[in-house]
């Protein structure tokens, strides 16, 4: 049985993400979508949110080969946890490349970890969770590029960090 990890921030998820994660699940027997915390990135969601928000979307797509779990330090760590000799990440295109290559490059040296790249559908090129705030954050309809539910939670998260409060 081979399993593989698709790891990221998923601040929020985006239905762009679920697409790689779900022709992840038809190629590997175990997928692990791998939360992470991301210290270049200004997380809006908290961890606990994400994986809520992530569960749902593997649950309402069906992906029965599919779970979701925090990352609690390196990648190559949580791999060697749940047993995963792969992982499986998503290109936009070039620019996706060049950030990801070195990642890829060090998780192999780190832990003889491979990375498979799957090309993104062009269809949800456009859809990035960082574009998906801004949109939100001024007010434009983000729930097409979205999972259910997971509107809402930005625009709430949005509402939050504007009063002030934190979750």
């Amino acid at each position: 049985m081979t399993t593989a990890v698709c790891p990221g921030s998923f601040d929020p998820i985006t239905l762009g993400h679920l697409d790689i994660v779900r022709r992840a699940a038809s190629l590997f027997d175990d997928v692990v979508v791998a939360v992470a915390h991301n210290a270049a990135k200004d997380a809006l969601l908290g961890p606990d949110e994400r994986v809520v928000l992530a569960r749902s979307a593997v649950s309402a797509a069906g992906l029965e080969n599919v779970r979701v779990d925090v990352v609690p330090g390196l990648l190559v760590d949580f791999c060697r946890s749940v047993g995963a000799t792969v992982v499986v990440k998503g290109l936009r295109g070039g620019a996706d490349y060049d950030a990801e290559l070195p990642m890829a490059l060090m998780n192999r040296h780190l832990a003889g970890v491979e990375t498979v790249f799957v090309a993104g559908d062009v269809a949800l090129a456009h859809v990035a969770s960082s574009l998906v705030k801004d949109v939100a954050r001024h007010g434009g309809p983000v729930d097409d590029l979205v999972p259910d539910g997971t509107g809402d939670a930005v625009r709430a998260a949005l509402a939050r960090r504007a009063t002030g409060a934190r979750r």
